[in-house]
């Protein structure tokens, strides 16, 4: 019977042995129903007979009925009884606890009379056998309810059960919980003792926290480290915050936390190489320390000042955006970011840069609230907010700022729309772009504070020109003044300004396109976008930027148009223009993530077999759902996947938070078109057509779309990239070996005649039409002005000038496929 079995093993002679069997007698009943679940197991034998499951559920619903009922019944002692009882059975078999835990949890805490010895003999059950987080909830359900000479007589299993937790191995979610109520009841016999495990032992950002414990007051050094890992959410009470404050002067804290700041900010991340395992996993702060941190960071925003602002920002940034040093910090930067949000409008400078460089959808939802409550206590928009916050570095209104370093003036510029340059000048008037030996030998501090400004500079820069590109999909116009303040004559942004075609309206209300930023009296300006230009206009500006060569900050004179099509209208709410397209997966997912959309990863799970990659256009109130799907059964990602349709939503609702699909035709036609615009460009990078080594793999099942695709009609990209190689091409020496036809660019070589796709930059040889293999470009294109940035435009380019010249060419694999038909 398991009342004997159990009753055997509770013999230890330690004391408590009385304690364990009495609790055992009481409960007898309650055992028997439990040794009567574990005998009605459902096995294949069963299944075998006739109606056996049924008779095997039937039975299964009654000894639930009848352990409930039983458990319900106890009161007082018994109660107490039942729960040491089911604890032990535990002991023995820990299915109990998966399958009564909950009612044992509920039982526990709702009991009175604990004793001492019944709190030692659940704290025993916790170190003892196999460790469980069920257990110790009970346990210190019991020693929470003892008085204060009770609790010192358990007071070193309480320790045990520390130490049973620090070296468990507990899913987060389950240790935060036990943890925090642990550390209470260890407070509670020794409040200057720091609990184990409080203070990561090695990680060195917590350097500074062991140095603190070593030589500050200890109890005050313990409330606060205590207090600060208590935080488990988010964003902290205002309780919290002023009992943080308090309690990190009564501890003569603030340069301790300050310091731990710095480090998580800047120090190297850690990595798991160290313990033999995931050599490639890094990361800033141990899950199990993710509390402490977090509460660090709110401590340093509410006492730190302005140096705190600025590491917060740097914190949220290397682990919250892409391209950083860790694989794991998420939580920490939403910790980051939330502490900015609490630093008021004094944090705005280091909240600007994380709306275009986060990326992760949780993280960038926290960032527009943090912003949204900055703009609603100054009555502005957010949109207003964000672009009256844009830090000048200390630059004059050239966009440049000098200092003197002994003989030589230092000066960072910033020279066009992605340049930014560190140059050292000399009394000779000579001039550097490295920093010469004097200055490194005599002001090497200096010398490092330039180059971070540099460097945040130039992350400026880069968040000023995606922020701005962005606005081509909003039809928003500025007060000439406003505009004038905080674009035309803002440092940074004014360079970008600068390079776009601007429309002014004057007073009559008619709006004028200008390339600049020209002085005037006019009422409002807004950016020009060539969907709202005659063609004319258009075919215009796209000489004149040829012609003069200006190196726009984005593609604005030639950007691509796309206009609802008779076959979208018949469709009405949804767009296949871009569907069937076979993409490599992999590539796809990470340019939904670079151009800010939120997307699903496909994948052998639930919610993985059906792609929507979301993206935002219109200052955040419309968006765009572009459909995809896997090819392939892959658990963790296809490597290719097939697209699909593109619909439209508009947010609604009183809050703004919900979204309502809507018909193409009503959506304005500068969201269609820059939405259509970044599919488009998915598409035209993904497809497997863009690979001029995919025909070399001989058979396959997508050879006929990538026949079809790779010389098919030109998109609205290739289309633009032809009127910019019509205008381009006559200032090369290789214009009279060129000719556009159609779809393709030709080139006249001297061994035979080339036709490069100006879709996916793949090759036919004349006059058979033969397929010509060329991985990339090889020679260079020569230095020729391109309007804009397009590495497909600059790969054309790049192989006219080696097929130009092909008796010249000395790779082998090509002059094969050369000379085979020639």
């Amino acid at each position: 019977m398991l009342h004997d079995t159990l009753a055997a093993e509770a013999r230890a002679d330690d004391g408590l042995d009385d304690i364990r069997l009495a609790a055992l007698d009481r409960s007898r009943p309650l055992l028997s129903v439990l040794e009567r679940q574990w005998a009605n197991v459902w096995t294949t034998e069963a299944a075998a007979r006739a109606g056996g499951y049924e008779e095997y559920l039937r039975v299964k619903e009654a000894l639930q009925d009848e352990f409930d009922r039983l458990l319900a019944a106890c009161a007082e002692a018994d109660a107490r009884a039942a729960v040491l009882a089911l604890t032990l059975a535990a002991r023995h078999n820990e299915a109990v606890f998966w399958t009564h835990g909950d009612a044992m949890r509920d039982t526990a805490a709702k009991a009175v009379g604990w004793t001492p010895g019944e709190s030692a003999v659940l704290l025993d059950c916790v170190t003892e056998g196999s460790w469980h987080a069920g257990s110790l909830g009970i346990a210190l359900s019991a020693a929470e309810r003892l008085d204060g000479d009770g609790l010192l007589e358990v007071a070193d299993r309480v320790r045990a059960a520390e130490r049973a937790l620090e070296g468990a191995s507990v899913p987060i979610a389950e240790r935060t919980g036990v943890e925090g109520r642990l550390r209470a009841l260890a407070a509670r016999l020794d409040e200057a003792r720091i609990p184990d495990g409080l203070i990561p032992p090695y990680d060195p950002w917590g350097a500074a926290l062991r140095d603190l414990a070593e030589r500050g007051p200890e109890v005050e050094v313990a409330r606060l480290l205590r207090h600060l890992a208590s935080l488990s959410s988010p964003r902290p009470s205002q309780k919290w915050r002023r009992a943080c404050v308090a309690l990190t002067d009564a501890a003569d804290a603030r340069d301790a936390v300050a310091e731990t700041l710095r480090a998580l900010a800047e120090d190297p991340p850690l990595s798991y190489q160290e313990h033999g395992s995931h050599a490639d996993y890094y990361y800033l702060v141990h899950q199990r320390h993710g509390n402490l941190a977090r509460g660090l960071l709110w401590a340093a925003a509410l006492t730190g000042g302005p140096e705190a602002v600025r590491r917060l920002g740097a914190l949220a940034l290397r682990a919250g955006a892409p391209g950083g040093d860790v694989d794991d910090g998420l939580k920490v930067a939403g910790a980051a970011i939330n502490a900015l949000a609490a630093c008021g409008d004094g944090a705005l400078e280091a909240l600007w840069p994380l709306q275009t460089k986060i990326k992760n959808r949780a993280l960038r939802k926290q960032v527009e609230t943090a912003l949204q409550a900055a703009a609603e206590r100054q009555g502005i928009t957010k949109a207003q907010l964000v672009e009256r916050s844009v830090p000048s570095h200390g630059l004059g209104v050239h966009g440049a700022v000098e200092r003197t370093l002994g003989e030589h003036t230092a000066r960072i510029a910033v020279q066009d729309a992605a340049t930014v340059r560190l140059t050292f000048t000399a009394a000779s008037g000579r001039t550097s772009r490295t920093a010469p030996a004097a200055v490194k030998a005599g002001f090497p501090d200096e010398l490092k504070e330039l180059k971070a400004l540099a460097k945040e500079v130039r992350a400026t820069l880069s968040t000023e020109r995606a922020r701005v590109e962005s606005l081509m999909s909003e039809d928003r116009a500025w007060p000439y003044g406003e505009w004038r303040k905080h674009y035309r004559d803002h440092p940074v942004t004014g360079v970008l300004v600068r390079g776009l075609i601007w429309e002014f309206e004057d007073a009559r209300g008619d709006w004028h396109a200008v390339l600049g930023a020209p002085e005037g009296d006019f009422a409002r300006v807004r950016l020009w976008h060539p969907i709202r230009a005659a063609v004319d206009e258009v075919r215009a500006w796209r000489e004149r930027v040829a012609e003069e060569q200006v190196r726009q900050p984005f593609k604005q004179a030639f950007r691509e148009i796309y206009l609802l099509t008779p076959a979208e209208e018949e469709t009405a709410t949804y767009s296949n223009r871009f569907a069937a397209h076979v993409v490599r997966y992999r590539r796809l997912y990470a340019l939904f993530k670079e151009r800010g959309w939120q997307s699903n990863f496909l994948g052998g799970y639930e919610g993985g077999y059906d792609g929507e990659a979301r993206g935002e256009f219109g200052g955040g109130g419309w968006r765009a759902c572009f459909h995809h799907e896997p090819v392939e059964n892959a658990d963790w990602g296809p490597e290719h996947a097939t697209t699909d349709q593109v619909r439209f939503e508009r947010r609604t609702g009183r809050t703004a938070r919900s979204w309502r699909e809507v018909p193409l035709a009503d959506v304005p036609p500068l969201v269609f078109s820059e939405a259509m615009r970044d599919v488009d460009l998915f598409v035209g990078v993904t497809s497997i057509a863009a690979d001029p080594e995919w025909v070399d793999r001989g058979e396959d099942r997508f050879a006929a779309y990538w026949r079809e695709t790779t010389f098919g009609e030109l998109t609205a990209s290739a289309e633009v990239r032809r009127e910019a190689l019509e205008r381009v091409l006559p200032r090369t020496r290789i214009a009279a070996r060129c000719a556009l036809d159609g779809r393709y660019l030709v080139v006249r070589g001297e061994l035979r005649t080339y036709r490069i796709h100006l879709g996916s930059a793949n090759v036919l040889m004349e006059p058979d039409d033969a397929y010509l293999c060329i991985v990339q470009g090889r020679g260079g294109q020569g230095k020729v002005f391109l309007p804009f940035e397009d590495e497909r435009l600059s790969l054309i380019l790049s192989k006219a000038f080696l097929l130009a010249a092909d008796d010249r060419i000395e790779d082998e694999s090509i002059l094969r496929q050369i000379k085979r038909g020639a």
